[in-house]
């Protein structure tokens, strides 16, 4: 869905954001920005959020100092936000959960959702199953492939997984497939968007769902005697996290923010996903305004990434306003650059980062050597990498998984063959 058929001033940051959709869709975005509007300030619906945040989600997560990678890099003190050790594995419960309590006040029966990596598909069933509402997932046919173990996860707890084989068969499409399917069942379903972008109110919505990361952050770093970090990164796909982690802190002026981007294999066209940082231009795709990598045509060109979620050719509105206008830098990380600082973390910390978060991890160990041990360098580790556990056995041990997988099948082979 790449045309508009309505525009408001709702949503706006800068020149970016807006409600673009056609009028089918338009009472259902109407009908979430007046739910937001009356529960996103509600005592009653903060405190269930809290609630499920303390006893199921595992909020507040751990900020780890890294001191063996501090030792290892010199420089700044490093510190992990672990959002990997929220249920589920990332940050992407927090809004999953949001939205989906935000459905049922809705009187809504059933949730819809896109995922690339799988994470928010994973986050969106878990809420799904705990609030007892169905769940469907739209998943493109190539991350279906490759993050068979949460595609595994999300049909255990009850959700129905749509492959989408159009296009470039990756998240662009399962968000463009998952819109066209709400537009059939609208009256009794919500689309619950798992980034902050898409038309208003998504992007502020999922964003305040987030931001408890950076709120958190502030009081662990007090309680550590820092009162400011120097820097904080985080990796940006759509840029959930990256908002989530920001936003606290937009208003310090001396507090660096760097998003970190996906540069995958190279610097042309169709081989990374760098919008920010790269050839990203204005546009409206999917129902919202921001920087897109587009052709001399204004067509969507595809993008690569090793990790699925960040392989995507937009990013959320808020964070492109604020990368314009310089208060966010912006960076990329390769593919081989993601993979070593995988297994740096690993060695040095014993912390397997997710392939989207392995990217701000990248960047950090180029930023810490130049800065000093009173500045305070604060990784947002988005999830962990057990979901790419198929990916980073292939990147980093090609033979041995491969003998592995073939040992496996040969055993399931006698197994079925003594069983027949």
């Amino acid at each position: 869905m790449t045309h508009a058929s309505h525009d408001t001033d709702a949503g706006r940051f800068g020149s970016f954001g807006g409600c673009f959709v056609p009028e089918v869709l338009r009472p259902a975005l109407e009908e979430i920005a007046e739910a937001w509007e009356r529960y996103g300030d509600d005592a009653d619906f903060r405190e269930e959020l809290a609630h499920y945040g303390r006893t199921y989600v595992g909020r507040p997560t751990p900020l780890f100092e890294a001191t063996n990678l501090t030792e290892h890099l010199g420089g700044a003190r490093i510190f992990v936000k672990l959002e990997g050790l929220a249920h589920t594995g990332a940050h992407k419960i927090n809004n999953a959960l949001g939205q989906a309590l935000l459905a049922k006040r809705m009187g809504k029966t059933r949730v819809i959702a896109e995922t690339g990596a799988g994470q928010h598909g994973v986050a969106t069933a878990t809420a799904a199953a705990a609030l007892g509402l169905e769940c469907e997932v739209f998943m493109g046919a190539v991350d279906a492939r490759r993050q068979v173990p949460n595609r595994f996860w999300m049909e255990c707890m009850g959700a129905t997984v749509r492959q989408v084989h159009e296009g470039t068969a990756t998240l662009k499409d399962a968000v463009n497939a998952a819109m066209r399917h709400w537009t059939e069942r609208i009256e009794d379903t919500h689309y619950l968007l798992g980034s902050a972008l898409g038309p208003h109110p998504y992007p502020t919505m999922v964003r305040t769902f987030q931001a408890v990361i950076g709120r958190e952050l502030r009081e662990q770093l007090a309680e550590r005697g820092v009162d400011r970090p120097h820097t904080i990164v985080a990796c940006v796909g759509g840029g959930s996290n990256a908002i989530g982690v920001f936003h606290e802190f937009v208003g310090d002026a001396d507090v660096r923010l760097v998003g970190v981007e996906a540069g995958g294999r190279g610097t042309g066209r169709g081989d990374n996903a760098v919008r920010m940082s790269g050839d990203g231009r204005p546009g409206i795709v999917q129902a919202y305004r921001s920087l897109f990598l587009l052709d001399d045509d204004g067509q969507v060109l595809p993008t690569h990434s090793v990790s699925a979620g960040l392989d995507y050719p937009g990013i959320g509105p808020e964070l492109a306003h604020l990368g314009t206008t310089g208060r966010i830098d912006f960076a990329s990380a390769t593919d081989d650059e993601t993979l070593a600082a995988v297994r740096l973390l690993a060695q040095k910390e014993g912390i397997l980062p997710a392939l989207e978060s392995a990217h701000a991890v990248a960047h950090a160990t180029k930023l810490a050597p130049d800065l000093t041990h009173d500045d305070a360098l604060v990784v947002n580790l988005s999830g962990r990498g057990d979901k790419d556990l198929f990916i980073m056995a292939e990147a980093l041990d090609r033979d041995a998984w491969r003998a592995f997988l073939r040992d496996e099948l040969a055993r399931m082979d006698a197994d079925d063959e003594a069983n027949a």
